[in-house]
């Protein structure tokens, strides 16, 4: 497949090769520096963001770590887990939940199958 261009340009048609006009910027304003009272308040800005951060970490390595417990990591594991990796067990659990719940149900209809054939074929108790 062709790569599309931008434009209204037609299969066919070539690209006009006009000089290229000259980069203007915009103008901007001197820089001027902060005052000590903004600087002071982006440091503190700044410091309770990264405290944020580590409690944020430390919640959810404590969360990673009950788990790991029991186990060893698999070979090739990184110890840090990404965002979809956890999203990923997450959406697991539920589908392990899910087939858990199927086979009890599919078992459940089986053992009620077999009932229902020793009852009506080797005891003639039910007559059909």
């Amino acid at each position: 497949m062709a790569k599309r261009t931008r434009g209204s340009k037609r299969p066919g048609q070539r690209h006009s090769h006009s000089p290229a006009r000259p980069q203007t910027r915009p103008a901007t304003r001197p820089a001027q520096g902060l005052s000590a009272a903004e600087e002071a308040r982006a440091a503190e800005l700044e410091s309770q963001i990264v405290a944020q951060e580590r409690t944020e970490q430390a919640n959810l390595g404590r969360g990673r770590d009950r788990g790991r417990d029991a186990e060893p990591l698999p070979a090739g594991r990184a110890r840090g887990q990404s965002p979809l990796a956890i999203r990923a067990a997450e959406e697991y659990a539920y589908v392990t939940r899910d087939v858990r719940r199927i086979l009890r149900v599919g078992g459940a209809m089986v053992a009620a199958l077999a009932v229902l054939v020793v009852l009506i074929d080797v005891l003639h108790v039910i007559s059909v």
